[in-house]
């Protein structure tokens, strides 16, 4: 089993976002990422709050994709002053709050499961950390790493910081807000088939467009 791409609830996603997010002028992020969450039918949605406008129209746009794909959506912050931060904010656009977990991210993630959406902002210093302890689900993941551009990880590789059982099918970086590196991560699972053990993932980068792909030599 699979993510499968559903432009329909994807359109729904977008739209009830870009009519929500009027107020604060973004650039378009909160949209986006409402529409990509949407349009995999996101079950588990999960994202590291940090304070700021932008982040909260990404908030709102991912509370909105998830009621649309009937899935759930996880808020993790770092103390109270930052949870009561998060709820009143989502209260004033109109959106209720999502499901709100306190607590270092890397210790908060460990306690979540089955994760197909997953956002953090680049700038955090545990993001390597948040990623790779992700439970992730065995129908693939999207993985979407906010400011980008901002990020002090030199040759950062998404395949650098996922786990064995996950690999890269496929990266681009959109020049979207302060920049969005966006992967989707299929489950590899273990087997036993010696053909399949030994077989190799060859990975490209597209220098113009800074697109990763990941083909099976």
């Amino acid at each position: 089993m699979k993510l499968v791409w559903s432009p329909e609830t994807a359109s729904k996603a977008y739209i009830d976002t870009v009519k929500s997010c009027e107020l604060f002028q973004e650039s378009g992020e909160a949209e986006l990422l409402s529409a990509l969450a949407g349009g995999w039918n996101a079950k588990m949605i999960v994202e590291v709050y940090m304070h700021g406008s932008a982040t909260v129209a990404t908030s709102v746009g991912l509370a909105i994709a998830a009621a649309h794909a009937g899935g759930h959506h996880v808020c993790m912050v770092s103390d109270e002053r930052s949870r009561l931060d998060y709820v009143n904010a989502m209260h004033s656009a109109g959106v209720s709050p999502a499901e709100v977990v306190v607590g270092g991210a890397e210790e908060a993630v460990v306690g979540l499961a089955d994760i197909d959406f997953l956002v953090v902002d680049g700038r955090r210093k545990d993001f390597s950390r948040v990623v790779r302890f992700a439970k992730l689900s065995h129908r693939g993941a999207v993985l979407v790493c906010r400011n980008s551009s901002l990020r002090t990880m030199a040759g950062f590789r998404w395949g650098g910081v996922l786990g064995s059982t996950s690999r890269v099918v496929r990266s681009v970086v959109m020049p979207v807000g302060k920049g969005l590196d966006i992967a989707y991560v299929a489950y590899n699972g273990v087997t036993t088939d010696s053909h399949k053990s030994t077989s190799r993932w060859i990975t490209h980068i597209d220098q113009q467009s800074g697109e990763e792909h990941v083909i099976r030599g």
